[in-house]
Parts: C-alpha cells; structure tokens; sequence
C-alpha cells in the first residue's frame, strides 16, 4: 500500500471513530440554548482541545505504554474491542433519543462532553497510540490532521447538516459508518492476536 493510500485509510478510519456524523444530534442538542455564533465559537473551542489531546496522546502515549510495560499487541486487541463495542452501538441505534437524554448541560461545556470523550474518544486514543507505534510520524500524524479536519468541517456545519439529511438521514450514515467500523475492529483485534501468536512462537522455537 503507498503512503497517499495508507494516509486515506488511516484518516478515514479515526473519522469514523470521531463519529463527527452521529455527533451532530448530541452537539445541536448540547448547545441548543446558545446563538448560533455562539455555538460555533464553543465548537471551535472544543475541536482545538480535543485536537491537543489526541496530539498529547500520539507522542507521549508510546513512553506511557512503555512505562506500565504494555505491550503493542494488547493496544491493538484493546483498540479493537473498544471499537467493535462503538461500531455495534452505531448499527443498532434506532434513534437519538437516548443520546439526547444524558446530556442536561445549563452551561457552556469545557472540555467534556464535547471534546471529551465525543470527539477524542477512548476509542480514537487507542488508535492513535497504536498508529504511534506502527505508522512513520508523518503517515500518522497527517491521517490525524485530515481526519480532525473533516471532522471539524461536520461538527461546524452541525445545524445545516441535519437540516440538510434530517434525522432519518443521519441515522442511516451512522449505521452505515458502524458496518464499516466493526469490519475494522474485527480486523485490529486479528493484528493483535496475530502478533501475540507469533511471539508465542518465537518464545518457545529460542
């Protein structure tokens, strides 16, 4: 696979795990007592956190990995898990009335919900300390930067999305990003295991 192509998988797959789409209900509904402009600017806010916080994670992730010994194998299934347990959530969410109604925020929100854990998930952490990992930093780091930005261009566009696909339409694009993501967790948690057999292997040909 060539760098243009691992670049748009990898982008494309911590899109997903962002869920920028099935968001958009939870931020519209979050900062529903706030203008317009003021929406935009707590969005704005938020993206730059979570932003920061995914970065945080991507270069110091490894030295904390390596600090509790953990190795790169339980990352990758642990990852896996995580996903496949947001991906099935995804494909059988019949509406989001339930989302909706966790969320009874007065005020402006810092940090979490919005940043944390809706767009820099545990989900999207794991990935990027395993894209650490196994990726170049420039492969990486720019899968991260594509990703966050068309997050980004969703999340800012919150009000116009639904208006534009309505809620129908936004519950089938998640249902359809959750297919994809479980066909990725099922294949993360296969690296995983794959790595851990081989160095089970290795241990006892030495």
């Amino acid at each position: 696979m060539d760098v243009i192509s691992t670049i748009f998988s990898l982008s494309f797959t911590l899109f997903l795990l962002m869920d920028s789409i099935g968001n958009v209900p939870l931020f519209i509904s979050i900062l529903k007592d706030f203008p317009a402009q003021e929406q935009k600017k707590i969005i704005r806010r938020e993206l730059v956190i979570a932003l920061i916080v995914i970065a945080a994670f991507y270069f110091l992730g490894d030295f904390l990995m390596d600090l509790m010994d953990i190795k790169q194998e339980t990352i990758s299934i642990a990852g896996g898990i995580i996903l496949f347990m947001i991906s099935i959530k995804m494909v059988f969410s019949s509406s989001y009335s339930n989302k909706e109604g966790k969320t009874s925020y007065a005020d402006a929100p810092f940090i979490v919900p919005l940043a944390i854990p809706l767009i820099a998930g545990p989900a999207v952490l794991a990935t990027v300390i395993v894209y650490a990992q196994q990726e170049e930093p420039f492969i990486a780091l720019s899968s991260i930067a594509i990703a966050w930005a068309v997050s980004a261009a969703v999340l800012t566009s919150a009000t116009r999305f639904k208006k534009l696909l309505g809620d129908r339409g936004l519950l089938a694009c998640e249902k359809l990003m959750g297919l994809l993501l479980t066909l990725m967790a099922v294949q993360m948690c296969l690296k995983g295991f794959t790595i851990y057999v081989q160095d089970l292997i290795n241990f006892f040909v030495q």
